[in-house]
């Protein structure tokens, strides 16, 4: 993005709020009265009054001059209150487009979350409104007020208004000049800033195997040379402000000089003494600080704002549209099945992973690296793997047991990073293979993620799981239970009734059925996939993959995502799995004479 395009959003944001400018335009018209009449007011004062011996008549005209500054000051507020319907708007539209882009960048596929997006909307965008509004405040200020101080010495007397006006615009002149240059050592002093911020934020985060390799000096050196580098770049800056000030001498004390230089000669052309006063009042107090006000403005804060702009401009591009991203990896998924429960397109997606990284300690080999993973609400999604590929990890990472290294987890749009645990448990619930049951009534244990549940409800679940059989042995929903008197399968039951329960949207079930025999997973599989809601299912049976819509297989470093039909073609690891699953030669291996 170049200078253009920070003039074209500048330009555009101005644009699109005439009628706010407007009112700025109108009222800044009403703050400049005291620029405009304070010069020939105070002329009239003295030439008409007190020199004239006529001390009331001078003190009316200064009166006249006190009631002008009253009327500018009020229409002050009013200048400023119009001054935030033209900033705000603009502020709220490049906050917007930094969050677009940032989640723009995160869904793509093998997107990764933009951790430097929160410093643009906390840090940049506020630098951008902040600079933007004194920008509109310093230049309005300077047309109108030097505008009005012109005009009023045009009528004391048009030859002052010329001698005034030349060295203004030979000041203004040099301070254009200087523009560009004063432009790249701010973008340089900004480039070197975020380089040093980024180097101290790595050497930060590694300092652990930092000082595990021995590399302190070498680490230690590279921050210092961005210190250094930074360093160069304001004192670069720094030196720069001489040309500001040798602008500000030109066009604003130049003109002093010249009418207190020529004053004498001025009074002997004709000129009143009110006049030549009346002048020095135009410069002093409307020329000179306006112009004072542009140069610090547009040299300070404007280069923070077309630096800082240009970087959220380059940085957050408006999003174009792009086709969906694959499923898992950046692996396209292949046809699927008729869903078993219902997917609700239109709803936020029940999990949305992006650029997972995860792994068992800093020197491990990572079990996820830079992993997306989209399913949709309503979805049943099955995660087959070897022993260890890292499915029960994964379940764990979705459920929020454990953070990841990098990348993002959201649920239903939540983001499970931040969110409180009680708040987690209102969107998923995990039945991991060592099902926990307590001491207790059966009911109580039944009901422990949802108390409200009445009979009715208890009771259509235990049927919907096949649970009637172990119900009726244990003496019914009232009956006390002890943990250590059931099987693993009992309690996997138990536990999978619970869940089925809960009012979270999304069931994980990880190895949850693996004690239970067959038929009685086939059930507990069906109820779960007929009830409202997602479910994923970390699986050991070839039968859960059959079952689900998608299933995910870790197949080596890159796990993906298909039909059942379709991993049987594309992936060695799913077809090696079914094989063992079911005892036999997968049938694509004997078609490929591999057996």
């Amino acid at each position: 993005m170049s200078r253009s395009g920070v003039r074209g959003t500048t330009w555009a944001a101005l644009r699109a709020r005439r009628r706010a400018l407007g009112r700025l335009a109108a009222w800044s018209v009403v703050e400049s009265l005291p620029a405009l009449l304070g010069g020939l007011l105070v002329a009239r004062a003295v030439d008409r009054g007190f020199l004239a011996g006529q001390f009331a008549t001078g003190l009316t005209w200064l009166g006249g001059l006190a009631v002008a500054v009253l009327v500018g000051a009020a229409a002050t507020g009013r200048v400023y209150r119009s001054l935030g319907a033209v900033v705000e708007p603009f502020r709220d539209e490049l906050a917007a487009r930094v969050v677009d882009a940032a989640l723009h960048d995160a869904t793509r596929a093998g997107g990764r979350p933009d951790s430097a997006a929160v410093a643009r909307l906390t840090h940049q965008v506020e630098v951008v409104r902040d600079t933007f509004g004194g920008l509109v405040l310093v230049v309005r200020g300077f047309l109108f007020t030097a505008g009005a101080a012109l005009l009023g010495l045009l009528a004391l007397a048009p030859p002052l208004a010329a001698a005034v006006a030349v060295p203004l615009v030979a000041g203004l002149a040099v301070f254009g000049a200087a523009l560009p240059a004063m432009v790249a050592h701010q973008r340089a002093q900004v480039t070197a800033g975020e380089e040093l911020g980024r180097s101290a934020a790595s050497a930060l985060a590694g300092h652990r195997d930092v000082v595990a390799c021995g590399a302190q000096d070498r680490v230690v050196a590279g921050v210092d040379r961005r210190v250094t580098a930074l360093a160069g770049a304001e004192r670069t800056l720094a030196r720069m402000a001489a040309l500001r000030s040798l602008s500000l001498g030109l066009g604003g004390w130049l003109p002093v000089a010249v009418l207190v230089l020529a004053a004498p000669w001025l009074v002997r052309q004709g000129l009143s003494t009110g006049a030549v006063l009346g002048a020095l009042v135009y410069v002093t107090t409307g020329l000179q600080p306006a112009l004072h006000a542009v140069v610090q403005g547009v040299g300070g804060g404007g280069l923070r704002y077309a630096v800082t702009l240009d970087r959220i401009l380059r940085t957050c591009p408006l999003p174009r549209s792009a086709p969906a991203p694959p499923a898992a990896g950046g692996t396209p998924a292949g046809p699927d099945p008729a869903p078993c429960s219902v997917v609700d397109a239109a709803a936020p997606p029940a999990i949305r992973l992006r650029g997972l990284t995860f792994r068992y300690g800093p020197h491990a080999r990572p079990v996820l690296a830079d992993f997306s993973l989209t399913v949709a609400a309503g979805e049943h999604l099955a995660v087959v793997g070897p022993s260890g590929a890292g499915k029960s990890t994964l379940a764990a990472l979705v459920a929020g047991l454990v953070p990841p290294e990098s990348g993002a987890v959201h649920l239903a749009g939540v983001p499970v990073a931040g969110t409180p645990p009680g708040a987690l448990a209102g969107l998923r619930v995990l039945v991991p293979q060592e099902a926990y049951v307590r001491s207790g009534s059966l009911a109580g244990n039944l009901r422990y993620l949802h108390p409200e549940a009445d009979q009715a409800t208890v009771a259509a679940a235990v049927d919907a799981l096949g649970a009637r059989p172990l119900v009726t042995r244990l003496g019914g929903l009232a009956a006390h239970i002890d943990p250590g008197a059931l099987s693993a399968g009992e309690r996997q039951l138990v536990a999978a009734v619970r869940a089925y329960l809960a009012p979270a949207p999304l069931v994980i079930l990880d190895e949850a059925t693996c004690h239970l025999d067959p038929t009685l997973e086939a059930t507990v599989e069906h109820a779960f996939a007929r009830r409202p809601g997602t479910l994923v299912v970390v699986a050991h049976r070839i039968s859960s993959a059959t079952r689900a819509r998608r299933v995910l297989v870790f197949d080596g470093d890159r796990p993906l995502v298909g039909s059942h039909g379709d991993l049987l073609r594309r992936s060695p690891t799913y077809r090696e799995l079914v094989g063992h699953w079911e005892d036999v030669a997968p049938a694509a291996d004997v078609a490929l004479g591999r057996v």
